[in-house]
């Protein structure tokens, strides 16, 4: 059973339930197919045996971020997006979390879906919902809300289930720490100067081609925020590639860079695209990382190196590659990096003196002859 609330006066009772608890379950239900900015439609919260509802659109974004003044442990799978979601949408999230796909990573899962966790750690069964649901559709029908309930009513479980395991196998900081680095980790939406980073195949442009593509770039992200509409519905990455390569002074020219059509040639759009080449012509322009790039490529041998080594531990160890290091990780530790997450908590204590050897050149790796890898040590 649920409770569905859809008032400024249910809400309030809510927050000012979740201040007097240790800790709740949490769930979003969102859209962002249409739109530049995701829509909240729905929140579920469980609080110990019971499972509320919110109608998040009816009551509103300043009401929702009421729910999270509080310091409460909040309890999620796979959080990541919908801590974007309610950062987005009513300017705050919980405070703490707790992850349980995140540290189910650190008992030998390899992010595993909310079902499949609550099949093998519980026994249960999920209900299965339909995944083209609009929820922002009212009034919900009782299988939908009955679903997204479904969402929150094993999590307080769950949690308690991995934290024993993570004590058993003395990981529980490691995860908890994890967790923290995802609740802290930013949510601010792309930085229209920026967003031409995000391009796929930008980089096989040349350096008088950059200069278009992040002055049309940024056009685009400024509009799609205004507008409030995904990028693409405003001009295509074909089409921005297109006019970047081309870099067009006239409507015709325009209209014969590949990937436009005449949504982007006519009319008060098509100036404005016109106007953003030629704010980009003449700023011929290498990519921000240009000397981290060359400094990587330099790295090549050593990240190579270390990524074999990182992937053995895993594999020792049980934990996901990318859980332990990811590439990005990698090159910012050889670096030098002062914040690199090498260099800091759980993976340090993992890893640290490995890399540390191997990088000083004190150790090497080589087969162990039983199909894995080993440490070498010698002189520098």
């Amino acid at each position: 059973m649920y409770e569905w609330i859809a008032t400024s006066e249910g809400v309030l009772a809510l927050a000012a339930r979740l201040k007097e608890v240790a800790t709740y379950a949490i769930d979003t239900e969102f859209h962002r197919e249409r739109t530049y900015f995701p829509q909240l439609a729905l929140i579920q919260i469980a609080v110990n045996s019971e499972i509320f509802l919110i109608d998040a659109p009816l009551v509103g974004g300043e009401l929702v971020a009421k729910l999270f003044d509080n310091d409460a442990l909040a309890i999620l799978h796979a959080a990541q997006q919908d801590l974007e979601v309610l950062a987005l949408t009513c300017g705050k999230k919980p405070n703490r979390i707790f992850d349980t796909q995140l540290a189910a990573g650190f008992v030998g899962y390899s992010t595993p879906s909310l079902s499949s966790l609550v099949q093998r750690e519980i026994g249960v069964a999920l209900p299965k919902g339909d995944r083209l649901t609009d929820w922002l559709r009212r009034p919900l029908s009782s299988d939908q809300c009955s679903y997204a309930a479904s969402d929150v009513v094993h999590l307080h479980d769950l949690q308690e289930r991995l934290m024993t395991q993570l004590s058993t196998l003395g990981r529980a900081t490691w995860a908890l720490e994890a967790c923290d680095e995802l609740a802290n980790r930013s949510t601010e939406v792309t930085v229209p100067s920026d967003a031409w980073l995000r391009m796929k195949d930008v980089r096989t442009l040349k350096p008088k081609s950059r200069g278009v593509a992040q002055a049309v770039a940024h056009w685009r992200e400024e509009r799609a925020q205004r507008l409030d509409v995904p990028v693409r519905q405003v001009l295509p990455d074909l089409a921005l590639l297109g006019i970047a390569q081309r870099a067009p002074r006239s409507i015709e020219e325009l209209t014969q860079s590949r990937g436009v059509d005449g949504r982007h040639s006519k009319g008060a759009v098509a100036n404005e695209i016109l106007k953003a080449v030629e704010l980009g012509r003449d700023n011929s322009i290498d990519f921000p990382t240009s000397d981290i790039e060359e400094f990587d490529r330099d790295l090549r041998p050593a990240a190579t190196l270390i990524s074999a080594w990182v992937g053995e531990v895993a594999g020792r160890t049980k934990l996901e590659t990318a859980l332990l290091a990811t590439r990005s990780d990698i090159n910012d530790y050889l670096r030098g990096s002062p914040d690199a997450r090498l260099r800091l908590g759980w993976r340090s204590e993992i890893l640290g003196a490995d890399l540390d050897a191997l990088q000083s050149g004190s150790a090497g790796i080589s087969f162990d002859g039983q199909g894995g890898l080993r440490l070498v040590y010698g002189e520098p």
